[in-house]
């Protein structure tokens, strides 16, 4: 698939042009595979290190000392099962307690601005960035570029400016960001705490999946300059911000497992060998059907290529929301 020759005139407008889909039907509350076809991580939880970001989002070439770029098959299994374990507990819960699964949902934002100083340079980026940022995510979510409407649009309710060299730039897996995290994180499980900064190793962004356990360390990673018209070159549109979010959401990678496996989790995003960067047209990596989903906002090309999430994705989401983030 090309590129939507529309796709910046629509971001710039800062409206997202479609509604939010009301998801009802059952994909959407959500079906997983039984969990007897997972091997169950030890105490039902994800055996992921809570510093091992496999699921940053990385610059063509970054030589990082640590690249977080995809997750392990035996990794994976373990999410999912802990995902259809999740849903059991939930519906479990609902019967008993009269709660209901959710179609559609407003989340709040807080977004934490670490700086060295009062400089741009320094980390001070202007709040417009930020409200655009707000902008983009809506309109990418609700389906505005293009893609499929998800159940989610997103609320801005605080900024929250920290000046803090030893924080400064973020260096993914540190003990500096779990304390960082760890003062500034509010909010329950439903709250996306987004934290702004320059980052270690060329990295644009990392993010944490959803636990049954809320952790200090939830939230979204973001390069600063990466916001809609930052300085990052190529990567300033936002689509780090709609990337690291999808995996907040639970999304992972379109080329997660290459050519094999079950890939992503998803089935209607093609099976892809490996990250797509820049804006590959025409890539086709693997033998099973379709081309390489190179604008999906869950590859690795540049913004300007990047435009929607698939039905199967909006579905993963509102599921792995109900069984994780939901009150």
């Amino acid at each position: 698939m090309g590129l939507r020759p529309n796709l910046l005139t629509r971001r710039a407008a800062g409206v997202a042009s479609t509604t939010l889909a009301l998801l009802l039907s059952t994909a959407a509350v959500g079906v997983v595979p039984a969990a007897s076809a997972f091997s169950a991580a030890p105490g039902g939880a994800c055996a992921e290190p809570a510093d091992s970001h496999a699921n940053a989002r990385v610059k063509p070439g970054a030589a990082a000392t640590h690249e977080p770029n995809e997750l392990t098959a035996k990794q994976v299994r373990e999410r999912d099962a802990d995902l259809a374990a999740a849903l059991r507990e939930r519906a479990n819960f609902r019967a008993g307690a009269g709660a209901t699964t959710l179609a559609t949902v407003t989340i709040p934002v807080v977004v934490h601005v670490i700086q060295e100083n009062s400089t741009r340079a320094g980390g001070n980026i202007p709040d417009s960035l930020i409200t655009s940022q707000i902008s983009v995510l809506n309109q990418a979510y609700a389906g505005g570029t293009g893609g499929a409407a998800t159940a989610f649009a997103f609320r801005l309710d605080k900024i929250n400016r920290v000046t803090n060299p030893s924080w400064y730039p973020i260096v993914d897996g540190s003990s500096a960001e779990r304390s960082m995290k760890s003062s500034l994180r509010v909010g329950g499980k439903n709250t996306l705490n987004i934290y702004l900064g320059e980052l270690s190793d060329d990295l644009l962004g990392w993010a944490t999946f959803p636990q049954r356990k809320l952790s200090s360390m939830d939230g979204v990673v973001v390069l600063n300059e990466s916001l809609p018209g930052g300085t990052a070159t190529n990567y300033n549109q936002g689509d780090t911000g709609t990337h690291e979010v999808g995996h907040w959401l639970n999304l992972y990678h379109t080329f997660q497992g290459g050519c094999g496996g079950s890939g992503d989790s998803v089935s209607d995003t093609p099976a892809e060998a490996s990250a797509a960067f820049e804006c590959p047209t025409g890539r086709n990596t693997c033998s099973a059907t379709g081309l390489d989903p190179i604008t999906n906002f869950m590859d690795y090309t540049y913004d300007s290529c990047m435009y929607q999430f698939t039905p199967g994705q909006a579905s993963r989401m509102l599921t792995a929301w109900n069984a994780y983030r939901a009150a």
